[in-house]
C-alpha cells in the first residue's frame, strides 16, 4: 500500500521527516483501522506557523489559538470515485514545543501525531471519554509496533 503525499512546506524548518518517515507512518495508522490494505490514499500534509495554525483553529473549530495538528477528512460527493483522504495541518513551533515539554523524542512526537491526524480523517475523535480511550489505544499499538514509547505516559 503506498499512499501519495502532497507535502507542504509552509514555514522554515530544518528538522522534518523524510517522504519515506510520513509514508511510514500513515501506512502503519491505516493499516491499523483498515480491512483493505491494498487501497491507496492520496492526503496532504501541510507544516505551518503558529500564525497559520491559529487562524485555521480558530475559522474551524473556534479557538483562538495554535494547535499542533489539524485534520480535515475529505467528503467524497455522491457518485464520484476519489482516494482522497484528506488534509493534516500540522505547527511545527506546537509540535516542538511538546516535543520538549514532555521530554519526547522529536520525530517520535512528529509519529504521533501523524498517526493521530490520520486516525481523525478515518473517523476517530476524542471527544467523550470512550472515544478517547479506544483512539489512545489504537495510537498505542501502532507506535509501539514502530518501536515508539507509549504518548500518553510521563517520559
Amino acid at each position: 500500500m503506498a499512499h501519495t503525499i502532497d507535502l507542504q512546506i509552509a514555514c522554515q524548518e530544518t528538522q522534518i521527516p523524510s517522504l519515506a518517515q510520513f509514508q511510514l507512518w500513515i501506512s502503519s495508522a491505516l493499516a491499523e483501522v483498515s480491512s483493505d490494505t491494498t487501497q491507496d490514499f492520496e492526503l496532504t500534509i501541510r507544516l505551518v506557523n503558529n500564525e497559520e495554525s491559529q487562524q485555521l483553529n480558530h475559522q474551524y473549530r473556534q479557538k483562538d489559538k495554535p494547535t499542533n495538528v489539524l485534520s480535515f477528512p475529505f467528503e467524497v460527493p455522491d457518485g464520484i470515485e476519489m482516494n482522497l483522504l484528506g488534509d493534516l495541518v500540522i505547527c511545527i513551533d506546537v509540535m516542538k514545543e511538546e516535543a520538549q515539554a514532555q521530554n519526547k523524542a522529536l520525530f517520535d512526537h512528529w509519529a504521533h501525531l501523524v498517526i493521530h491526524g490520520c486516525l481523525h480523517l478515518v473517523g476517530f475523535d476524542h471527544i467523550s471519554d470512550e472515544e478517547a480511550l479506544e483512539m489512545e489505544s489504537i495510537e498505542i499499538a501502532i507506535l509501539a509496533k514502530l518501536g515508539i514509547n507509549n504518548p500518553y505516559t510521563e517520559q
